[in-house]
């Protein structure tokens, strides 16, 4: 049926979804009902563990052996979901639902070019394979990807990961389907590249008038994208409105306790510890009595614990599922004082320096340069967050310090002396010195030990402790990292992804490093996990000045953590400078472009700045400015044929651009004025 033909895309009703576990029906989804008119968009968001993929993978009938629904109905486009088996339910899905999933390059077939995958999602709908090849290359352009006939031929690992995500949206959009469902789609992106996916689905859902279902637990994109938002807890819708009421005068303490957890405003470490949600999640299929909240509730008492109360109207459009819901606002917060951060002091010698550091990779014949002359420092104590897209050299800058990858010229030292190139030459000091949490968890992980292994294991190697000493180690930094005893005893591959980072978190501090370098540490952790482990590194810094380099492409949290800044385009540092005085500005255009594609909760804030093209092969960068070809502030010949130096434009505040800061400051000033 047509999406033209119905007014609603998707109706849930009173839906309950059980696995069997070792015989036990175990409830995951609890009699959740939500709608989603046609052309609408509708946010889902709460905690891992929570549903929210579980509802999605229910919805396209997708769910695992052991998963099956127990109650309730499923109609898409005015069609009964459940109703359908076999050849029936492909073909209805084939040309009503389509899904984009958190990593694209696991939705894309390896060994497949890519203009063969696209091209099937035409065949299966049983068109031609001439005309099918040809609208594979209609609907590429469509999602913006430039030489479409060229990335046709290429398989999906020669794709950033942008363009791997606009090719699995082009796969997803080919049908015109009725309901489109997105779980986490920008996760693993930074945010100009985010930008771009967001304005783009934005633009083809107007253009299709599809509906869709976006799943994620980053609120800055559901306050984009979405114009109502529901909230699920434990299974349980416990709020649902418009994003703007929701997110703004929320009636629930779960939705409270979300929104407290994010860095807002400017809050910055020194400022003030973030807040966090007491408590866990309930275990899956656990059978609560009452409010499935109520174990983590502040304002809950014995009725909560009993009654579960209804969804209740607050406003037309907006429920909310709490007894007390008038009080939410008002929901004390958990009682932890302030971190105590001494000031960095700069006067004493750093603890790492980075002298024009440049790495060089061979590749078919020619020369990628991925860091060029990078000069940097850390102070004990001090938080030096690097920011910049993907493929500017920051995870490579982060493997030269750690001696994964030898420099090509330049040197790292520690407390003066410098590091030998590979870890494999470094002392057990220099190695416990030195500590990553890498971005992938599972690449930190033994698969086959338990966790309490992975971590005995670590401070035996790191820190020499077994036995009680050892014990004691253990349990205090569990509690840190919000594990509780039960994850001791498993597997990585038992563990939801969030639960294995925060593991390979726990494992970095096993030895007490002096320098931890954070790849991606909370991408992929929802905000209230995000906040502990925010927390946890802020409180550590504080008792053993413990130094970090924080790579991320979430600058909310770049900004909370990070004393300084470094800003990296094409393995060229271009800013560098105090973490207020970056993201306040001056900027230089590049960081001006960063900050702009950042989505906000509250909504405002100057129009996003679109960088033009993807960023520029290593292997051929531009002449001059390297920023030129994309630069929104570009002067002429001047950028094109001379690399401007870095340069101190004010007092620690460095900058390489050939617009003089006073000049950079009028313009980027005015700008703001007229948004």
């Amino acid at each position: 049926m047509s999406v033209v033909e119905t007014a609603v895309a998707l109706d849930l009703t009173d839906l309950e979804v059980c696995y069997r576990v070792r015989g036990i029906d175990r409830r995951v989804l609890r009699g959740i009902s939500m709608h989603i008119e046609s052309g609408e968009s509708y946010g889902l968001v709460g905690e891992s563990g929570c549903g929210k993929s579980t509802a999605a993978l229910t919805i396209v009938r997708y769910l695992p052996r052991n998963g099956r629904v127990t109650a309730g109905s499923i109609s898409v486009a005015g069609t009964d979901a459940l109703a359908l088996r076999g050849r029936d339910l492909r073909r209805f899905h084939a040309r009503n639902v389509s899904m984009v999933y958190q990593n694209p390059g696991a939705a894309l077939n390896p060994s497949i070019r890519v203009g063969a995958q696209v091209a099937e999602a035409f065949t299966v709908l049983g068109i031609a394979q001439r005309e099918a090849d040809e609208r594979a290359r209609e609907v590429l352009n469509k999602v913006q990807i430039a030489d479409p006939g060229s990335v046709m031929n290429r398989y999906p690992h020669q794709l950033s990961g942008g363009m791997q995500q606009r090719v699995v949206i082009a796969m997803a959009l080919a049908k015109d389907p009725a309901l489109l469902v997105l779980d986490e789609p920008t996760t693993g992106l930074d945010a100009t590249v985010e930008a771009e996916v967001l304005d783009l689905v934005s633009q083809l859902q107007a253009e299709l008038h599809t509906a869709v279902l976006y799943i994620s637990h980053n609120l800055g994109v559901i306050a984009k994208m979405c114009s109502r938002v529901g909230v699920l807890y434990a299974g349980r819708l416990v709020e649902e409105g418009s994003v703007e009421t929701v997110l703004q005068d929320p009636r629930h303490p779960y939705t409270v306790g979300l929104l407290r957890c994010i860095p807002r405003g400017g809050v910055r470490k020194d400022r003030g510890r973030l807040d966090t949600i007491p408590g866990f999640l309930p275990s899956l299929g656990e059978e609560l009595a009452g409010c499935v909240f109520s174990d983590r509730c502040a304002l809950a008492d014995d009725r909560c614990r009993t009654d579960e109360p209804p969804l209740i109207a607050i406003a037309p459009g907006h429920e909310s599922r709490c007894w007390y819901h008038e009080l939410a606002h008002d929901l004390p917060r958990e009682e932890a004082a302030n971190i105590a951060l001494p000031p960095v002091d700069r006067s004493v010698a750093p603890l790492v320096e980075l002298d024009e550091l440049t790495k060089i990779f061979k590749q078919r014949g020619h020369e990628v340069h991925a860091l060029t002359d990078v000069t940097a420092a850390i102070w004990p104590g001090e938080t030096l967050g690097l920011v910049g897209e993907s493929g500017s050299g920051k995870t490579t800058l982060a493997r030269t310090l750690l001696g994964i990858v030898a420099p090509t010229a330049g040197v790292a030292r520690l407390d003066g002396a410098p590091l030998p190139p590979r870890y494999q030459k470094r002392s057990q000091g220099e190695l416990r010195a030195l500590q990553i949490v890498f971005q992938n968890p599972d690449s930190a992980l033994n698969r086959r030990h338990s966790v309490r292994r992975i971590l005995l294991r670590s401070m035996k190697k790191l820190a020499g402790l077994s036995g009680q000493a050892a014990g004691r180690k253990l349990q205090d930094l569990t509690e840190r990292v919000r594990l509780s005893e039960r994850t001791l005893t498993q597997k990585p591959v038992q563990l939801s992804g969030g639960l294995k980072q925060r593991v390979a978190i726990a494992r970095a501090f096993a030895g007490d490093p002096r320098l931890v370098v954070c790849d991606e540490p909370t991408s992929a952790l929802d905000v209230s996990v995000q906040a502990a482990i925010l927390n946890l590194l802020v409180e550590l810094q504080a008792e053993k000045q413990v130094s970090y380099l924080f790579i991320s492409h979430d600058l909310g949290v770049v900004r909370y953590i990070s004393d300084r800044i470094a800003v990296l385009y094409l393995g060229r540092l271009q800013e560098l400078g105090p973490a207020d005085v970056v993201f306040d500005g001056p900027h230089h255009p590049y960081t001006e472009a960063l900050l702009s594609a950042v989505p906000t909760i509250d909504g405002g804030g100057r129009d996003r700045i679109r960088l033009e093209g993807d960023i520029p092969s290593a292997a051929e960068p531009p002449t001059g400015c390297v920023f030129h070809t994309r630069c929104p502030r570009f002067l002429g010949p001047v950028c094109v044929e001379q690399e401007p130096p870095l340069v101190e434009a004010e007092p620690g505040h460095l900058m390489r651009c050939h617009i003089p800061i006073e000049e950079l400051r009028a313009l980027q000033a005015k700008e703001t004025e007229t948004v």
